[in-house]
């Protein structure tokens, strides 16, 4: 399991989730099943765990537990999935977002540009949208798109063209290929340039911003009054919509307010802060450096 994944604030964000032992809990980002564990060492008998993970590899690490089972599915189906179960409303919802280490370093995923393999990005494998697809089918226009909003890329209509222009001769497959289209990039910016493509990448591949946000609409729905809603992103974009959300339960724009200058909202920060790692866990774990944690109580209806 420790190979799989290292699970980031595990203490820290089970601490936060857990207000009864014989609660109903959904761990949405299974993976390598080390939140799951811990929350499941926290419940009595009666307390029961729902976790989510949409990649068919972390079946492996399935919990043998009759408090526990493991729904093999995107969380943007969260509530669908609890009704289907029974289940209108639950205690607590973790979500660690992002990638895996195991998706990270299996080179034949693609999602890190630490080594060649195909283009691929999906955390579904039986996804259509692939990164390759994305690169070699997307408009100049659409593929700029995706670069600016998901990567946040300055000039992002020039390295699209660029794109377009390198496809025109032969299809771009590998994680290699890609790299070469855009070996103008100054060696010290490398690192940051492509971390920052194959995010976007990924981003649009999976759908990951509006599953985030189906996700978190439905989290208002399924949390009980005094549930908790914990979630561990790692880039600007999850924590921008996570805050946001949180705060007065929109993505966008402001909420109505009363005549008392009020607004009505399904879910309270807890704190004002973010609570990130400390250095000694970035030490053992240096994936952990960019984790910022978020909870929020629900409200009363």
């Amino acid at each position: 399991m420790s190979e799989y994944h290292n699970p980031v604030l595990l203490k820290d964000s089970v601490d936060a989730l857990i207000i009864s032992e014989s609660g109903i809990y959904v761990d949405c980002t299974f993976g390598g099943g080390g939140h799951s564990r811990e929350i499941l060492s926290r419940l009595d008998q009666n307390g029961k765990l729902f976790s989510f993970d949409q990649d068919a590899d972390a079946v492996r690490n399935k919990i043998d537990d009759n408090r526990f089972e493991l729904v093999e599915q995107n969380f943007r189906f969260l509530k669908n999935n609890l009704r289907f179960r029974g289940i209108k409303q639950v205690d607590g919802v973790l979500g660690d977002l992002g990638v895996s280490s195991h998706q990270f370093d299996t080179p034949e995923r693609g999602f890190s540009t630490r080594f060649d393999g195909e283009l691929d990005m999906r955390m579904n494998q039986n996804a259509k949208l692939s990164a390759k697809t994305i690169i070699n089918e997307y408009e100049e226009e659409d593929l700029a798109r995706v670069f600016y909003d998901f990567g946040e890329l300055q000039g992002s209509y020039r390295l699209a063209r660029e794109v377009v222009k390198a496809r025109a001769d032969k299809q771009i497959n590998t994680i290699d290929e890609l790299k070469q289209i855009f070996s103008f990039i100054p060696k010290m910016k490398e690192n940051k340039f492509f971390a920052q493509m194959f995010q976007a990448l990924r981003i649009e591949a999976n759908d990951e911003m509006a599953a985030l946000k189906e996700m978190l609409t439905q989290c208002g729905e399924v949390i009980k009054p005094g549930g908790r809603l914990v979630i561990i992103s790692y880039h600007s974009l999850e924590d921008r919509l996570t805050k946001r959300y949180m705060k007065n339960g929109m993505f966008e724009g402001e909420p109505e307010r009363d005549v008392f200058g009020n607004w009505s909202a399904p879910f309270k920060p807890l704190q004002s802060k973010i609570i990130v790692p400390t250095q000694e866990e970035i030490n053992e774990n240096p994936r952990a450096r960019s984790a910022k944690m978020r909870i929020a109580v629900r409200n009363e209806d």
